[in-house]
């Protein structure tokens, strides 16, 4: 998201001498994506960042394929994802592709063993259940029930929650993640029309730094593999930086939904881009006032995607037999719609309370042998009559 930020103790300018109170000099560290021609942000380290004292153990993450290539309408049970104490451990991959991982996670305790890093990906974690915060070396965000924090890739992090019982629905990303271009106007700065601004948007407000040295285990996620490198210094050191490229929060509850006299298709819901997919809200709202409108959505062929809806809370008025931490997977290649009845149910309702987080890939979706665990193996038979 192209809006700056700036938090602790920066020099006046960019690449100039920043003495610590000891006058020792502080580590400058450009943090950016794209080579040097995307968004950046300049951080200053007590400490050198490049201190790795020892690579150790790696293990593999990669995903295990059931289906390569799927035509078959799924449901999957994703609360039956069954809760693991560790974080990482906790992450199972349910939908994949080479654009992107749909990841289900369980964690009951947070991440006080290790630091995390993700260097394949930008990360968009949905907190579905649970509360607490958001630790990185760019600062700390609290969250809750609905907030979705967009972590950019190498950002080096911990999750503290506050309870046991916690679920997040996780889109891990190869492409950068942004919000949707036709939102922005050429400055970068979010228009009038969109439905959410930079105000609704939560930057880290606080820097934890730390000035210590030791052992610190920071895993590493790389080409889908998980390497454990001890650093020479706490990766928290940082004292200040100023950029464009740094975590940040956006709830659900405040994006605000786009009308009309007659059925909006799915674009006007779209919270987040990339080139290969796109991430929408689906939120509490008012339905269609054509005194002859249909509010239930109308049948529609995905011919270039896949498309993906976890359901989060409310009344799905489009299917039949959803519950919340449900999964939907409509592949591309067949058509899909309301299930039978719905059609007829909507007419004459004047909102609904929904919220679900939809997720369209335009390449096709490979299913795992994790979501086969969780699968409905007769839901693509749900629209017979």
């Amino acid at each position: 998201m192209p809006f700056y930020h700036t938090l602790g103790k920066i020099p006046p300018k960019r690449h100039t001498i920043f003495k610590k109170p000891d006058g020792n000099l502080y580590y400058e560290q450009v943090f950016g994506t794209i080579g040097f021609d995307g968004m950046s942000t300049n951080l200053y380290h007590i400490h050198r960042p490049t201190q790795v004292k020892e690579i150790g153990d790696s293990y593999s993450v990669a995903p295990k394929i059931a289906i390569k290539n799927n035509i078959k309408s799924y449901r999957f049970h994703g609360f039956k994802v069954t809760p693991e104490k560790d974080y990482l451990q906790s992450r199972k991959n349910v939908l994949t592709n080479s654009d992107v991982h749909i990841i289900l996670s369980a964690p009951q305790e947070s991440t006080s063993q290790y630091f995390y890093k993700n260097t394949d990906a930008d990360e968009l974690i949905f907190i579905h259940r649970g509360s607490g915060k958001f630790r990185s070396h760019l600062g700390n965000i609290d969250f809750k029930y609905g907030d979705y924090i967009l972590i950019p890739r190498g950002t080096i992090y911990k999750l503290d929650f506050d309870t046991q019982d916690n679920r997040l629905f996780i889109v891990e990303s190869r492409r950068p993640i942004y919000t949707p271009k036709r939102y922005r106007n050429w400055f970068g700065q979010l228009l009038e029309h969109s439905p959410y601004c930079e105000r609704d948007l939560r930057a880290p407000h606080e820097l934890e730094s730390y000035d210590e040295k030791g052992d610190f285990l920071i895993k590493v996620k790389k080409q889908d593999e998980i390497f454990d490198m001890i650093y020479a210094t706490h990766p928290f050191d940082v004292v200040g930086y100023d950029g464009f490229n740094f975590p940040y929060a956006f709830s659900i509850h405040d994006f605000e939904p786009i009308t009309g006299r007659i059925h909006q298709p799915p674009p006007v819901h779209q919270t987040f881009e990339t080139d290969a997919f796109v991430v929408c809200s689906f939120v509490p709202r008012l339905y269609d006032y054509h005194p002859q409108s249909i509010p239930a959505p109308y049948n529609h062929s995905n011919i270039d995607s896949d498309e993906v809806l976890y359901y989060v809370d409310g009344d799905f008025m489009s299917r039949n037999d959803i519950d919340a931490g449900h999964i939907s997977l409509h592949p591309a290649g067949i058509p899909h719609g309301p299930h039978p009845g719905a059609v007829e149910r909507s007419i004459g309702k004047t909102k609904t309370d929904e919220l679900a987080v939809m997720v369209d890939t335009f390449k096709p979706l490979m299913v795992t042998e994790e979501a086969i665990k969780i699968a409905d193996e007769k839901y693509y038979k749900s629209w017979l009559e």
